[in-house]
């Protein structure tokens, strides 16, 4: 079923290519692409097999996101974000799964996991307000995930929890109006004194311990990894799409390009071959270490065995390179790709755009992933909720 649906997706291509200026254009991702994914069974890749998914490895659902990417780069980061959402909410309580998926299957959930929430224990579950940027997809989703700290009775945060809310409680702000990723339609949502539900919250210490209320009733291997290593690499894995669809925009449009300044065909450049041969490189290093990394962490999963520290550290390592390696090797050929790539319009500008501003995001920050890395060999203690 997982090969069905990335044949599925390889036939959307062409399409989300060709609205690729559309979707920047709207700030948002159209509803004919949506819909498209969804057909086509993509968001429901990570899905329990209970609720109509294909429970797939995250490599087969990384590979889709590349796909997509590597044909618009906001349709492909909106596709990852909503796309891994299925395995998160896998790790809720069951109560929280049948609220969402109970009804329609089909349901898409949103997020924004900062803390900027700030949840008063109430009887059953806390009341629950703030105000979160950077939500991207968020019109097309009927729920949405939200990072908030617990606060004690004196005031000072006792918990880091991941909140579930509905359509209904609360707003989306349309602030969204960037030079990269233009087209996620990436808002602000609002939350004004809601009472959430104590089973439609989930902690960042269960997560980080891979012992969740959702292992009850999903089983599969999957929903053992952790947390911080799947939804970090569906966060890098974009990038490494939008730096493939630059690679293939570069390499049609070099074909036939011939140098102003000279008359001679680009192609025939040994240095246009070099950036060529070097990109490919680092797209492929990137792709390779992060697939190595995953099906190693599915293998301790699969075996019931807990997955080592240092190899939970390693894929952090890994994902922060693999963005680095994908925005190397993006910037690699559009060094090169002469004035004529600025135009507006134009493929790999609008990727060498999105490629960067995905590099800005708070997980793909190099220096925190990797002196984590380094403490860890050092035998240093490492706190962080994002390993």
């Amino acid at each position: 079923m997982s090969d069905d649906v990335l044949a599925a997706v390889g036939d959307l291509l062409p399409g989300l290519r060709e609205r690729a200026q559309e979707t920047e254009d709207a700030r948002r991702i159209p509803v004919e692409s949506i819909k498209a994914l969804r057909e086509a069974g993509f968001f429901k890749l990570l899905q329990p097999a209970r609720f109509d998914g294909h429970e797939a490895s995250p490599n087969t659902f990384y590979q889709a996101v590349r796909m997509i990417a590597g044909a618009c780069g906001s349709t492909g980061w909106v596709a990852s974000v909503l796309g891994v959402h299925p395995w998160q909410l896998a790790l809720f309580d069951d109560r929280a799964q049948q609220e969402v998926w109970g009804e329609d299957t089909d349901t898409l959930v949103s997020s924004s996991y900062a803390p900027m929430g700030r949840a008063k224990p109430v009887d059953g579950g806390f009341q629950f307000s703030g105000r979160w940027s950077f939500s991207s997809g968020c019109d097309h989703a009927g729920w949405v995930f939200l990072g908030g700290l617990v606060l004690g009775e004196d005031g000072t945060p006792v918990d880091f929890r991941t909140f579930l809310l509905p359509r209904a409680d609360y707003a989306i702000d349309d602030v969204w109006d960037t030079i990269g990723l233009r087209g996620t339609g990436s808002n602000d949502i609002i939350v004004e004194d809601v009472f959430v539900p104590e089973h439609r919250t989930l902690s960042f210490m269960a997560t980080g311990k891979c012992v969740c209320p959702g292992h009850a009733v999903n089983t599969a291997a999957i929903y053992k990894l952790p947390f911080a290593s799947v939804f970090s690499c569906s966060i890098s894995v974009p990038v490494i799409g939008m730096a493939m669809g630059a690679y293939d925009a570069y390499i049609g449009y070099t074909r036939e390009r011939v140098r102003a300044s000279t008359g001679g065909k680009a192609a025939d450049d040994s240095f246009t071959q070099l950036r060529i041969a070097d990109a490919a490189s680092r797209i492929d290093g990137a792709i390779s270490a992060i697939e190595r990394d995953i099906n190693e962490e599915l293998a301790y999963a699969e075996a019931g065995e807990k997955i080592p520290m240092t190899l939970r550290m390693r894929v952090r390592r890994d994902q922060v390179n693999a963005t680095g390696a994908a925005i190397g090797a993006v910037d690699r050929l559009f060094e090169s790709a002469g004035g004529r790539a600025l135009k507006a319009g134009t493929p790999i500008q609008r990727f060498w755009r999105d490629a960067h501003a995905g590099r800005v995001h708070a997980i793909n920050d190099p220096e925190k992933a990797l002196a984590m890395y380094g403490q860890s060999e050092l035998g240093l203690p490492v706190r962080d909720a994002w390993v």
